[in-house]
């Protein structure tokens, strides 16, 4: 299959490599150093399944470069998605399948927005990966995993055809009943604790050891439940109390991506976690005070952070 990996960073460049390493043209869109390492001695994969190096059919930061694809796997984050869309609508035929992997609860509706509904199914990635070095991923624990779906949740026959193909690149998949619960369910971990540790700038176990914060990530919690069900996702208590079940197993020193990127001053994905159940809970007349709270405070960051762009 002709394969396009839109960003060749953790998320991207893993699976990117796995699906060049079982035989598929993949072409990868990077930059800078990372475009030119990778383009001189190809993509380095350090994983605890094993290390391999691929050699990608084209790498190039130019869209234009690209010719039409079977499948565009995005890589990307949240926020990039609307510009990157655009970008695709210039070389995607009918046929084209674009699959997102980032983190958010609206990736699909972001998407569909510029593309065609035909063209686009939703997903989502489990994995802990990053660029260690340009040229060089590493996969450093837990067995990735892809989440995707149709949006009417019908069993197509393009889904049994990614599966396959995933299935012979050894990658992890799922395709559940309900591919929207599957995003919520992730974003009500992701949104529950990236704000408040790009606010306190601390890791994961210190915010859970206090009984403050810990309180204070419950709420957001409550508040992103609300959200869903008014959206009709049958996020419940049980879903709730799992994320906080994976917050408590979270090891020492952990910190979450969109945190990172707000310590280090870079553009985060704040506007698609916290911002968006703003947002939609006033669309919706749902009180959302403590993602209001918190991202409100991380957005006068957040837009000096754009500045540098």
């Amino acid at each position: 299959m002709k394969i396009l990996v839109y960003g060749a960073g953790g998320v991207g460049g893993y699976f990117g490599a796995r699906l060049a390493e079982s035989g598929n043209k993949v072409s990868f869109i990077a930059r800078g150093e990372h475009l030119r390492a990778i383009k001189k001695s190809g993509l380095q994969l350090e994983s605890i399944n094993g290390d391999i190096t691929v050699h990608p059919e084209f790498v190039t930061s130019d869209i234009d470069e690209v010719d039409t694809p079977d499948l565009i796997l995005l890589g990307v984050k949240s926020w990039q998605l609307p510009e990157v869309a655009s970008e695709l609508k210039k070389i995607i035929s009918r046929n084209t399948i674009v699959l997102p992997l980032q983190n958010g609860a609206d990736n699909y509706e972001k998407l569909t927005e510029i593309l065609p509904k035909e063209n686009v199914l939703a997903g989502l990635c489990f994995i802990v990966s990053y660029i260690e070095k340009p040229g060089k991923i590493k996969h450093a624990s837990f067995e990735p995993r892809i989440v995707f779906g149709e949006a009417d949740n019908s069993r197509s026959k393009r889904i049994l055809k990614i599966s396959t193909l995933f299935s012979e690149a050894k990658i992890d998949y799922l395709n559940p009943e309900n591919i929207q619960l599957e995003i919520w369910k992730k974003f009500l971990f992701i949104c529950t604790i990236s704000g408040i540790g790009g606010l306190t700038r601390v890791s994961i176990d210190k915010i859970r050891n206090s009984a403050y914060l810990l309180d204070l990530m419950k709420q957001t919690s409550a508040e992103i439940r609300s959200v869903a069900n008014a959206k009709d996702i049958p996020l419940n208590n049980e879903h709730i109390e799992k994320a906080f079940q994976i917050i408590e197993n979270q090891p020492k020193g952990t910190t979450a991506s969109t945190q990172r990127d707000i310590m280090e001053g870079k553009p985060s994905e704040i506007e698609n976690f916290n911002g968006f159940i703003v947002r939609e809970g006033e669309r919706l007349g749902i009180k959302t005070p403590v993602n209001k709270m918190i991202y409100e405070c991380l957005k006068p960051m957040e837009e000096q952070a754009r500045k540098t762009l």
